[in-house]
């Protein structure tokens, strides 16, 4: 069983990143990571989930996600976040990696993207590498960033907003698929 490490993107505190259509992208991104904890501990994997945007230790109050991340044994990351532009045509999904090496993290996004655009009807914006990404970079093991919907599309945040349970079981079926693959 892979030990997983769910990272739902943002801080209630300190950034709640993406804002539109009346949402946060900080409360998306914890309902879904949330619900992704639920389901994959309840068919027996060992999760663990921070929510938070210290990324590096630069906030002493907020645990280190990178570092907790290292440090917990975890066989797989996933960050759970959701997109923004100012275009508001803009839809979609896209998994982000560090790099498109054909590795494990390449893997797990492939995975996770099929079941996000098959699942929901989404929009594919494919896998791509984002080596600039704090937690994609500092990330000891397999890690992949989930955007999983434009927060600024209507049509997007409609789905964010009504079916968080079916982007948790995208990602769920995802890293499931993906261990068969390692």
């Amino acid at each position: 069983m892979l030990r997983i490490f769910i990272n739902p993107g943002h801080d209630m505190d300190l950034d709640p990143g993406a804002c539109a259509n009346n949402l946060r992208e900080v409360d998306i991104a914890l309902g879904i990571g949330q619900e992704v904890k639920n389901i994959m501990e309840g068919i027996g994997y060992p999760c663990q989930i921070i929510q938070s945007d210290n990324l590096n230790g630069e906030t002493p109050s907020k645990p280190n996600v990178c570092a907790t991340a290292n440090n917990s044994s975890a066989d797989i990351f996933v960050s759970i976040h959701c997109n923004s532009v100012a275009n508001s045509s803009a839809k979609g999904t896209e998994t982000l990696v560090y790099a498109l090496d054909g590795g494990k993290s390449n893997i797990l996004a492939k995975c996770i993207q099929a079941q996000i655009v098959n699942s929901l009807n989404m929009v594919d914006r494919g896998v791509k590498a984002r080596p600039d990404l704090c937690v994609l970079r500092e990330t000891s093991m397999p890690a992949v960033l989930v955007e999983t919907a434009f927060i600024s599309n209507e049509e997007d945040a409609y789905k964010l907003m009504y079916r968080i349970e079916e982007f948790a079981n995208a990602i769920s079926r995802g890293i499931t698929d993906a261990e068969k693959l390692f």
